[in-house]
């Protein structure tokens, strides 16, 4: 039997990148996908890449509270129920300093990466505990997450990513006496729209040849930390909560750090954008 036969998910953010991915792996392990993006253009596109049956689109823009409830509505009306949420929405403000910033810029990035991922772990929350479902929530961490992880010139996309996580260890908490399991996972470095921006700052042109080095060298394909949310999402999790898995433990980048030499002297790296 497959880990996730018979479960729905909703994904936001899953058109592109790890949030498309973590679809495709959801749908591999025989679960049905809610696939949502704020564009209409973006969700028809994407609905084509996933056999019939396995997924459904439904526009949404997390930053707005009514839109992620009815999202969750939605769902469960086409569905009948739904399993787990994965919080994946998420942008980056362009790479420049804070006195450089646009305030509007940098406080989208809040609306979409914090608030959103609060407005995703609410409803789902609700509906989970007013049906009595053992629901999962899955939220997305990120560069600014782990201590130590400085985030120079994106400080709006480190600020969420490391609230993410105090929030996701919070609400954990909260309802450790629930049947909920909210977990927090960590994709890791990969190559996304997000930090392939198609016009480069003079902030980031400036710091480009060392960013790409830094992505040569632990830059990876978003199909472990979609592996890490199948484990998540599948009964693995019953009974926990508070959990948190990274596609870039210390570990990890260790072995990425020894291995590059090698990667850039046989060519092997992979350089494709997710």
């Amino acid at each position: 039997m497959k880990q996730l036969e018979n479960r729905v998910a909703i994904i936001t953010g899953s058109t592109k990148g790890i949030g498309r991915a973590i679809a495709h792996a959801f749908v591999k392990e025989g679960a049905k996908v809610v696939i949502t993006s704020s564009r209409q253009a973006n969700v028809d596109a994407s609905l084509r890449e996933f056999p019939d049956g396995s997924a459904w689109g439904h526009v949404c823009d997390v930053s707005s509270y009514e839109a992620v409830e009815e999202l969750v509505q939605a769902s469960v009306k086409r569905f009948g129920a739904i399993d787990c949420f994965v919080n994946n929405a998420g942008i980056s403000d362009p790479f420049t300093s804070v006195c450089d910033s646009d305030p509007e810029a940098w406080s989208r990035v809040i609306d979409i990466n914090l608030k959103g991922t609060y407005h995703g772990s609410r409803a789902a929350a609700r509906y989970f505990l007013s049906s009595g479902r053992a629901g999962k929530i899955i939220n997305t961490a990120g560069s600014g997450t782990d201590k130590g992880s400085n985030t120079p010139f994106i400080s709006a996309y480190g600020s969420t990513k490391s609230a993410i996580a105090r929030f996701t260890f919070a609400m954990a908490e909260e309802y450790k006496k629930t049947p909920l399991s909210i977990m927090l996972l960590h994709p890791g470095l990969v190559r996304t729209e997000i930090n392939h921006p198609e016009e480069a700052t003079p902030e980031l042109q400036k710091q480009l040849k060392t960013f790409n080095v830094i992505l040569d060298i632990f830059a990876q394909s978003p199909d472990l930390a979609a592996r890490y949310a199948v484990k998540m999402a599948s009964s693995w999790s019953d009974g926990k909560t508070g959990q948190y898995l990274s596609a870039l433990d210390g570990k990890r980048k260790k072995m990425m750090l020894l291995s590059y030499p090698f990667r850039k002297l046989t060519g092997s790296i992979d350089r494709t954008i997710y």
